[in-house]
C-alpha cells in the first residue's frame, strides 16, 4: 500500500481531504495510482528525520479528484474508505513509502452510532468559543445542518492540533469517544499559555 506521510492531515472513513502534490515522488506516487487502484494510505510521520518514523494507525483513501497541472504537480481529493494498522514497511524500488497493512483491526464499514444531543450540543458550544479564540470565521447555520460524524471529523481535519493529539483522534474507538477528545482538546488549548486565549494567538 502507498503511503503518503503528512503532519496534521486526517483522512477518516466516509470524509474527504483535498491535497496538493508537488514533491516528485508523490507526483510517481499518484500517477501509479491513478494507473491503478487509484489508493493512498495517509498516515502522519512521528518525527521530523528523513524518512520519517510512522505511526501504526493510517486511513486508506481513494483518489475521487484529480487534476493535474501544467509542471506535473497535482490536486487531487482522497476519500476514505478505512483505517489501517500498518504491520511493517515494504521494501519497494519506488521513490515513495509503501507498507504492508490490515484493516481486520478496525470496523470502518458500517455508519456510526449517533451523538447524544448533550453530547452534540457540548461539542458546537465549545467548537464555537474556540472558533472564536482563533479568530475563524464560521457559518455557524451550515455547521448546525452537518450530521455527527461530518461534524466531527471535519473539526478533527481542520483544528491546529498537534500530531500527537490528531492521532489520538483518528484512533479514537467511536464516533462519540472522538467527539469527547475534541471538546478536551479544544478547551485545553484554549487554556494553556500561548494558545488561543493567551497571549499569543495561534496561527
Amino acid at each position: 500500500m502507498p503511503i503518503f506521510p503528512l503532519a496534521g492531515a486526517l483522512l477518516f472513513p466516509r470524509a474527504q481531504l483535498p491535497l496538493h502534490i508537488f514533491e516528485p515522488r508523490y507526483r510517481a506516487m499518484v500517477r501509479d495510482a491513478l494507473a491503478g487502484d487509484r489508493l493512498i494510505a495517509m498516515v502522519q510521520p512521528k518525527d521530523h528525520r528523513e524518512p520519517p518514523a510512522l505511526f501504526d494507525v493510517a486511513c486508506l483513501g481513494r483518489i475521487v479528484g484529480s487534476e493535474e497541472l501544467e509542471d506535473g504537480r497535482f490536486n487531487i481529493v482522497l476519500e476514505g474508505i478505512g483505517r489501517l494498522h500498518i504491520a511493517a514497511e515494504a521494501e519497494v524500488t519506488t521513490a515513495y513509502r509503501q507498507v504492508d497493512a490490515r484493516q481486520d483491526a478496525f470496523d470502518d464499514g458500517e455508519d456510526p452510532e449517533p451523538l447524544a444531543s448533550i453530547q452534540r450540543a457540548d461539542l458546537e458550544r465549545e467548537a464555537r468559543r474556540y472558533a472564536d479564540a482563533l479568530g475563524y470565521a464560521v457559518d455557524w447555520e451550515a455547521v448546525g445542518r452537518l450530521d455527527d460524524e461530518m461534524l466531527v471529523n471535519g473539526i478533527a481535519q481542520i483544528a491546529p492540533l498537534d500530531v500527537g493529539s490528531k492521532q489520538a483522534l483518528l484512533e479514537a474507538d467511536s464516533l462519540a469517544s472522538r467527539a469527547d477528545l475534541l471538546v478536551q482538546f479544544m478547551q485545553f488549548q484554549r487554556m494553556v499559555p500561548g494558545g488561543p486565549d493567551g497571549p499569543e494567538t495561534l496561527q
